[in-house]
């Protein structure tokens, strides 16, 4: 198993126009296609402001890149990358596998 885990640093002042959008038009269309998230969380007020963090699991990178290939071509996801994407400052992608002693990482989320 894989997790791809995601950073999105906002414009400051725009994460909760960027929340509403993506609750509205991006979670659903994304968990339709990746199945459900691992985590997805906000930065608090300690650190690093104005940042998302989400994690996705995927049995493999064969796996996450037929997933994500359907995200891509469906229509609902370039609508709302076409108003989720100005608020967005800074994007950082990391794939991440589990340490060879950690031996009950969570099932893989089934796609939609």
């Amino acid at each position: 198993m894989i997790i791809d885990h995601r950073t999105y640093t906002l414009h400051p002042g725009k994460l909760p126009q960027f929340l509403k959008i993506y609750q509205e038009k991006g979670y659903p269309v994304q968990t339709k296609h990746l199945g459900k998230p691992v985590g997805w969380y906000v930065s608090m007020d300690i650190g690093q402001l104005n940042q998302v963090v989400h994690m996705w699991a995927y049995d493999d990178l064969n796996q996450r890149a037929a997933r994500r290939a359907a995200m891509q071509a469906d229509p609902e996801w370039a609508a709302y990358l076409a108003e989720a994407t100005p608020l967005l400052q800074h994007m950082e992608n990391k794939i991440l596998a589990a340490a060879p002693f950690f031996e009950n990482p969570p099932a893989t989320p089934e796609a939609g």
